[in-house]
């Protein structure tokens, strides 16, 4: 599985996240379901996340808690 890099300005800065196809999936998903833009969601993914985790890693596990919540409500 390749990674697709995307960039997105966090707080003023440019940055790149390099993720796989199905990640970017269900992020882009999430970004149409709730009318907001890329960056917003992937700052407010920064702004909770341990400063010592990768913004990758804790972006990965954003989408994983997204799914088990959808699971867990279809349950």
């Amino acid at each position: 599985m390749a990674l697709q890099k995307r960039s997105v300005s966090l707080h003023g800065h440019r940055t790149s996240v390099a993720l796989e196809a199905e990640f970017w999936a269900v992020i882009d998903a999430a970004v149409r379901a709730e009318h907001r833009s890329l960056a917003s969601l992937i700052a407010e993914i920064d702004d909770t996340r341990d400063p010592d985790d990768p913004l990758s890693s804790a972006i990965r596990v954003w989408v994983l808690n997204r799914a088990q919540t959808r699971a867990d409500r279809q349950a």
